[in-house]
């Protein structure tokens, strides 16, 4: 085992970043196509497709899920995998052509590095083109790049994010999965310990979001558009309703390590797909989901380094 999302079988991750610029973008790809659902909590969203993963809608199944810095610029990373799985004759057969089913989500990095540099068409296009079964980076790769965590006090005294993942195989053969990039308005905890989040005027120790809301202050450099996105990927069996609740619990593991969460200014979302391997029960699937995208967030924020004066774990508690 990988200990990743990579240990679902039929998956590869691509992930192509610009680490002047501080974004990138990171495809999950599934070439056989998974089924999908998704589930939105954030208040300020940025998606492509997620209205097809609704149960009642026609197709079944998509063919990558993107991942991508830039805000809604970013969005435009996803037509580049549109292009690149067309021309490997991957997709939804419609007759004429394979329309390939790409859905995804963005986070707000722009404020971070430079906000003319996005992801765009070639960024997808080179995400897909190295994507990989073999080896996945976690930390500043892909749409974790340019990932910031506790923004109530603005860039100045926020923390490193990052993207990160985890896996949980049982004796069975049922294998659970999440990759998530952390680009929170709040802080991130672990076991309820905070371990990454705003930070102090000294920027060496952290202070607490939700003190701080307390006190009476809520402006900040990040007041918009902050927001954690991620995928959880499994083997089972489900349907796209399945993989809806499965999105829908899993966000417990969000609130298990980032608080404040789901705000109005995040538009935090996960995806789920499903390749329909193993028969199990979605209460397990949707349990097991919490805890790997409470520790792919966790891995996330440990694996990520400091960047142009921005600190990490690594650098505050970490040493």
């Amino acid at each position: 085992m990988y200990n990743n999302i990579l240990d679902v079988k039929g998956i590869k991750v691509g992930q192509v970043q610009d680490t002047e610029g501080l974004t990138g973008c990171t495809v999950v790809i599934c070439e056989e196509g998974a089924t999908c659902g998704v589930d939105v909590r954030g208040s300020a969203p940025g998606t492509r497709e997620t209205d097809l993963l609704d149960p009642i809608n026609m197709i079944q199944k998509v063919h990558a899920v993107v991942l991508s810095g830039g805000s809604a610029f970013g969005l435009e990373s996803t037509c580049g995998v549109s292009k690149y799985l067309e021309e490997h004759n991957i997709g939804f057969d419609v007759g004429v052509a394979k329309v390939p089913i790409v859905v995804g989500a963005v986070l707000f990095d722009l404020i971070v590095g430079d906000p003319k540099c996005r992801p765009n068409i070639d960024m997808g296009y080179k995400a897909c083109e190295v994507a990989t079964d073999k080896e996945l980076r976690q930390g500043n790769y892909g749409a974790g790049c340019g990932a910031t965590v506790g923004k109530i006090r603005g860039p100045e005294y926020c923390m490193k994010g990052g993207i990160g993942s985890y896996s949980i195989e049982l004796e069975n053969g049922l294998v659970v999965s999440a990759l998530v990039a952390v680009n929170a308005f709040g802080d991130v905890y672990e076991d309820g310990k905070l371990i990454a989040g705003v930070l102090d005027d000294s920027k060496k120790k952290n202070l607490s979001t939700y003190d701080i809301l307390k006190e009476g202050f809520s402006k900040g450099g990040f007041s918009i558009d902050n927001t954690t996105i991620g995928v959880v990927i499994t083997n089972a069996k489900l349907d796209k309703a399945g993989c809806k609740k499965v999105s829908q619990v899993a966000h417990n593991g969000y609130a298990k390590s980032i608080f404040p969460i789901h705000t109005p200014h995040d538009g935090d979302t996960i995806f789920t797909m499903a390749t329909g391997e193993i028969e199990s029960d979605i209460t397990l699937v949707s349990s097991i989901a919490t805890e790997v995208v409470e520790k792919s967030v966790i891995n996330a924020i440990k694996n990520a380094n400091s960047i142009k004066n921005i600190p990490s774990y690594k650098e505050i508690i970490g040493n």
